[in-house]
């Protein structure tokens, strides 16, 4: 029976990746879990039990090979499995997010971009022509992607979704700013930046109190 890894675990695996690019950057090719501690403000406690959950990586008295750890989280990640994702809506939000995120280095391609405006139709967003809406089922039916990104208005979105699944996609980035629950099989991550901007609000009001 594959080992259940809790939520917590499975979002600080980004950031172990990211720090270990980092590291591994700077040339450093040995570290210990109390120096990655440090540098992440997670217990070196934390950061062992977290890894232990897929086996383990260091050794006593070693610390972390950088290089062999960050491949091992990237393949846990599963980073080198080619996925491939498809965008819709090429408004504002979905251009920026398009054009500013380096999804191959995230485990992804991205390989088509879609809108129901026609005069983003034929647009072209970080080398891939924004094709049309209607034409999206045979796209998913013969590329078959691994993911979407939705950045439509809330008011399309759970349609856009629906259609979607039936048409075979089974995962999805959404930035709606309206929740997508996940059905049997879909995976799903809404992403909300209004409530990092209100988590930040009552960081700083806490600090003028």
């Amino acid at each position: 029976m594959k080992k259940v890894v809790s939520e917590s675990v499975i979002n600080r695996l980004p950031r172990y990746y990211r720090y270990l690019t980092e590291i591994n950057r700077s040339g450093i090719e040995r570290i210990s879990s109390k120096d990655l501690s440090e540098k992440m403000h997670v217990t070196a406690s934390q950061i062992r039990q977290d890894l232990n959950c897929f086996g383990g990586f260091g050794q006593q008295g070693y610390g972390y090979n950088v290089e062999s750890l960050r491949a091992e989280i990237g393949k846990i990640l599963g980073l080198n499995r080619g996925y491939t994702a498809i965008l819709v809506g090429a408004g504002n939000m979905g251009r920026a997010f398009a054009s500013n995120t380096n999804f191959e280095s995230r485990g992804f391609k991205l390989i088509g971009i879609f809108d129901i405006d026609k005069k983003k139709i034929g647009m072209d967003v970080r080398g891939l022509k924004v094709q049309d809406y209607k034409d999206i089922k045979a796209f998913i039916e013969r590329e078959k992607p691994s993911m979407a990104i939705l950045a439509v208005s809330r008011n399309s979105m759970h349609e856009v979704a629906e259609n979607l699944i039936s048409y075979g996609v089974k995962a999805f980035l959404n930035f709606s700013y309206t929740e997508l629950d996940a059905a049997e099989g879909v995976s799903v991550e809404n992403v909300h930046l209004g409530d990092s901007l209100m988590r930040l609000s009552y960081k700083i009001s806490e600090k003028e109190e």
